[in-house]
């Protein structure tokens, strides 16, 4: 079990996360359930803290990615935890705010804000806005003036550096819907767009590489190519930057695919980081920039589990065998978009031997309503749990009613408690929003 979590096997050879036992907790709150365990989320924030504390003198933030899971529990935690977080839409700004999260401490991203989104930003106060698009700038410029504020902005930027990801979570690359290239020119003139705008205050700049990278060289390239451009911001534009977002994507642990990274891994990508940022600042001669990092998935990822309870047993001969669980790709789409890879194992029986390979199937009317593939399991009834491990990002965040199925409920376990930190929905709650026109009565 990963070093990091209270995952262990207790001495009845049940799973047992932040010390409940998840035959327990699958009893009490039912399956399928999003557990998530506070003492990793709170460890990983302060793995990262402590490395811009040590390797940078203390100058520079922790942002929590929303985008990974956004409730008002896992602000309430950041908050305390000394983090700020970033947003990608109204919705989660409400969300933070509603959980008290201070507003100054809010970064809002995306690549098409709406007017609304921009609106209740700058009504909300929050600290900084991301700006994407030429067109934004100008909205943005407009509504401020209006108002007879100023709104400190940072402008996205692709470095062009290619991570060795998952295609569709690659945001750097030369083709991509996120940033302005430094390689064409059209981060230079979004600079100077924006420098033309009189309520917009450009205070730095931003790049995100993509999602699940473990190479560290493919982060240091990207501060390199950063500082370069904040090197020729100053010199072009007679701007230094006061802060460089170098966003998140840090690698976790899905399947023995992956390494399993420590506390000091994720600090060791943070001091690589940090050492590249000071040495270029020194060798161009600007000053060094306040460090915003975006951790999402390595924070909330290996912290999350999804405990679901088996169904059917399907064995076609020579073809391959199916566990059908009472989840799928409503509340974990993330097979059905990526492939994603995952590590199952029997909740209830953590010592018996792997005898069989698997698939887990969910219970969508879909062919492609898949959780995992050829997973190692011991033999399978139904009733038994089952535990999907490493689903704390972005399963709870993309989840649907698809097939008017419930959003599971999501629980926060810690020292042997379990708190309801997402309630589990009702029937009331999948029509609460229908509406039959009276002419159809």
């Amino acid at each position: 079990m990963n070093e990091r979590s209270t995952l262990k096997i207790n001495g009845a050879g049940h799973l047992e996360i932040g010390g409940c036992d998840a035959l327990e907790l699958a009893k009490e709150f039912g399956t399928p359930l999003y557990v998530f365990d506070e003492d990793h989320i709170r460890s990983m924030i302060r793995v990262y803290r402590r490395a811009i504390e040590e390797n940078y003198g203390g100058n520079g933030t922790v942002l929590y990615a929303s985008k990974a899971f956004s409730c008002m529990a896992v602000y309430a935690i950041a908050q305390s935890e000394g983090a700020g977080v970033d947003v990608v839409s109204g919705g989660e700004l409400y969300t933070a705010l509603k959980a008290g999260f201070p507003a100054q401490n809010i970064f809002m991203h995306g690549n098409n804000k709406t007017e609304e989104e921009l609106e209740y930003a700058l009504s909300s106060k929050i600290g900084y806005i991301v700006v994407d698009s030429f067109s934004e700038a100008d909205i943005l410029d407009e509504m401020c003036s209006r108002r007879g504020v100023r709104q400190r902005v940072l402008i996205r930027i692709n470095p062009g550096v290619e991570a060795h990801t998952h295609a569709y979570v690659q945001t750097a690359t030369p083709d991509s819907k996120f940033g302005f290239s430094i390689a064409n020119g059209t981060a230079d003139q979004m600079c100077r767009h924006v420098l033309s705008k009189s309520s917009l205050d450009l205070v730095g700049f931003h790049c995100h590489i993509g999602s699940q990278i473990f190479e560290r060289q493919s982060f240091v390239l990207a501060a390199d190519k950063m500082m370069d451009y904040i090197a020729h911001v100053k010199s072009t534009f007679s701007l230094e930057a006061d802060i460089l977002n170098i966003g998140g994507g840090f690698g976790i642990y899905y399947t023995d695919d992956d390494p399993k990274l420590g506390e000091e891994d994720y600090y060791g990508y943070l001091k690589a980081l940090c050492d590249e940022i000071k040495a270029k600042a020194a060798l161009l001669k600007v000053r060094e920039p306040a460090l915003a990092i975006e951790p999402g998935r390595s924070i909330v990822g290996e912290a999350g589990v999804t405990l679901y309870t088996a169904g059917a047993v399907k064995d076609i001969p020579g073809v391959k065998k199916y566990v059908a669980v009472d989840g799928g790709m409503f509340e974990n789409p993330r097979y059905a978009l990526y492939q994603s890879k995952y590590t199952v194992v029997a909740a209830g029986n953590m010592n018996a031997p792997c005898t069989q390979k698997v698939t887990i199937a969910g219970k969508c009317c879909e062919s492609g309503d898949i959780i995992a593939v050829n997973v190692p399991l011991p033999e399978i009834e139904r009733g038994d749990v089952l535990a999907v491990l490493s689903t704390g990002a972005y399963n709870y965040s993309m989840a649907s009613n698809y097939n008017r199925n419930f959003i599971p409920e999501a629980v926060l376990v810690k020292d042997g408690r379990a708190d309801v930190i997402v309630k589990k929905q009702t029937f009331e709650d999948i029509v609460r929003n229908d509406v039959i026109p009276q002419r159809l009565k």
